[in-house]
């Protein structure tokens, strides 16, 4: 599974080529709009700026999954979120705005995995690498 490091990485390359792009390039990532999804962490309070993928929108909802590649740990930005679920998202480098996160329930969860793993089947495999079930992230506008 992917060291820490190397998901940083991966995100500095990601936010390089959009950089470098002018915003032309990056803002979808296999067929999956992108977005950039800040958390506040959870040790030091500071706000943490990740680069996500949805396979997922419902309404003004989003879904982002919480897979790490299905390695056994949750990623960071979920223990994030799920100690403070007030976020801000920019979706495809649209303005940001504040939303609450929340793991979908299980009876969502039922509903919404099919329609995400039909058109995503990577996040199936994921589930397939761990004992862990993987959650699924909603995002949902703050009243």
């Amino acid at each position: 599974m992917p060291s820490d490091a190397v998901l940083k990485t991966m995100n500095g390359v990601h936010r390089a080529i959009l950089k470098l792009s002018f915003g032309r390039l990056g803002w979808d990532a296999s067929n999956m709009p992108v977005l950039e999804l800040t958390t506040t962490g959870r040790k030091s309070g500071q706000p943490h700026p990740v680069m996500l993928t949805s396979p997922l929108q419902e309404g003004s909802t989003i879904v982002v999954v919480a897979s790490r590649g299905g390695d056994d740990q949750h990623p960071a930005w979920f223990l994030n979120l799920r100690d403070n679920p007030d976020v801000q998202v920019s979706l495809k480098g649209g303005p940001t705005e504040p939303m609450r996160a929340r793991v979908a329930s299980s009876e969502e969860r039922a509903r919404l995995w099919p329609l995400v793993t039909a058109d995503h089947e990577n996040y199936a495999g994921y589930q397939t690498k761990t004992d862990r079930e993987i959650p699924l992230v909603l995002l949902e506008p703050v009243s």
